[in-house]
């Protein structure tokens, strides 16, 4: 998964710099730059959350987790 986001936002990066030269020349070109420079912004968040979960559930695995008490507990000894 990681790795088609880092694709598809090279691919994004290329196709934004094959339209920047033609911005001002249409106005449908700039349309479809602005709408591929979104695509890629949310490709880049989407990878970013990928990276932060993955961090946070290393992190959750680290942490001993209390165990919660059971009423068989309060019985024993």
């Amino acid at each position: 998964m990681k790795k088609e986001l880092i694709a598809s936002i090279k691919e994004k990066e290329l196709q934004l710099a094959k339209l920047k030269e033609h911005i001002d020349k249409s106005e449908v070109c700039s349309d479809l730059y602005n709408k591929v420079l979104i695509e890629k912004a949310i490709l880049k968040k989407q990878l970013e959350n990928l990276q932060q979960n993955s961090v946070i559930e290393r992190i959750k695995h680290l942490i001993p987790r209390h165990r919660e008490k059971l009423i068989c507990d309060y019985f024993k000894g």
